[in-house]
């Protein structure tokens, strides 16, 4: 995940220049790679993408002093910084926070697992509990657990809530439409894996599935290529082919039978904005990330670390298979009367 260095050598110095004085090609900048910090170098890209995130960071004024371990404050004022391309490292003081909330420097680290870490802290720590609302709303993707006995057909009903949608993927060719499919498919709970049934009062055979309640304006979609096989964990290089633009009728297929009125819309339109990719094997990698500025609804950007360069959508495409694969993607929820 990046160089990892003691003293800074001249070749290092050169790029650390670069990221500082880095050309002006977009809202998007480089973010310099300190201690293997390209996760969350791409993260940040995302965030910063996520303008709705910085408008209700910005509602938040805090009175009293803030610790330096505070990551709604740090985020912030690295979200600001990234904005003024003369400040040197707008993501340092961030990072630090980060590490100290047991993330240790210099590891490699699990973009999915970081995005929640970071979220969850934002939570804990923001002082306005309306305002620590709007952020979990923003990605809050709500659903419902039913268990239905086979014997009695009661249903058992148990809320739940994700900020990301984790997705299996197949050794196979996926596409996102089937991965969401599969995730919503119903199992049947038989043998050992029984339910207990509070009207029979005792396991019986069930069937076990998710309901969709609710879709947040932030859609975050984890694509888990990470499999642990007997001890071993393995990158899954599978293709898995997203679209830029969908609409939340994909959703409807598998769905169980008994979905209620409050589901969400099938005309909600979804829009592609940000590509978080891992580059290596399960046991060595790096992040990037591509990203669409809502400012520009039609053009790219690259970002490595301090490197940043205009992309296409034909690059963007590359990452559904291979060793530079797909791992986080952003959708942004757009009017129903949009085109795309």
């Amino acid at each position: 995940m990046g160089e990892f260095w003691s003293k800074m050598s001249y070749r290092q110095y050169r790029r650390f220049t670069y990221c500082s004085y880095y050309v002006d090609v977009s809202e998007v900048r480089g973010l310099f790679n300190y201690s293997l910090s390209c996760c969350v170098n791409s993260l940040l890209q995302s965030f910063s993408a996520t303008t709705e995130l910085l408008d209700i960071l910005n509602k938040w004024c805090p009175s009293e002093e803030i610790e330096q371990s505070n990551i709604p404050q740090r985020l912030k004022n690295a979200l600001l910084a990234m904005r003024d391309k003369s400040h040197p490292a707008p993501h340092k003081d961030f990072l630090d926070s980060l590490y100290r909330h047991a993330i240790r420097r210099g590891t490699q680290q699990d973009a999915d697992e970081i995005f929640h870490i970071i979220l969850n802290l934002i939570q804990k720590q923001i002082s306005d509990l309306g305002l620590a609302q709007e952020i979990r709303s923003l990605y809050e993707i709500k659903v419902e657990t039913q268990v239905q006995c086979s014997h009695c057909s009661f249903i058992q009903r148990e809320p739940n809530s994700l900020f990301s949608l984790p997705l299996a993927i197949s050794e196979k060719e996926n596409t996102l439409e089937s991965c969401i499919n599969s995730f919503f498919q119903s199992q049947n709970l038989v043998n050992g894996d029984k339910y207990h049934c509070n009207q029979c009062e005792q396991k019986q055979p069930s069937t076990h599935g998710l309901k969709l309640v609710s879709l947040p304006l932030i859609l975050c979609v984890h694509l888990k290529r990470f499999r642990n096989d007997r001890g071993v964990t393995r990158k899954l290089d599978s293709k898995v082919t997203f679209p830029d633009y969908f609409k939340s009728g994909i959703f409807a297929a598998g769905q169980p039978e008994n979905v209620a009125n409050d589901s969400p819309r099938a005309d909600e339109h979804y829009s592609l904005y940000a590509v978080i990719v891992h580059i290596g094997s399960a046991m060595f990698g790096h992040y990037t990330a591509y990203i669409r500025p809502v400012q520009e609804d039609q053009t790219w950007y690259y970002a490595d670390d301090c490197s940043v360069r205009p992309a296409k959508w034909a690059d963007v495409q590359s990452t559904y298979e291979g060793s530079n694969a797909a791992y986080l993607l952003l959708y942004r929820k757009k009017s129903c009367n949009s085109s795309g």
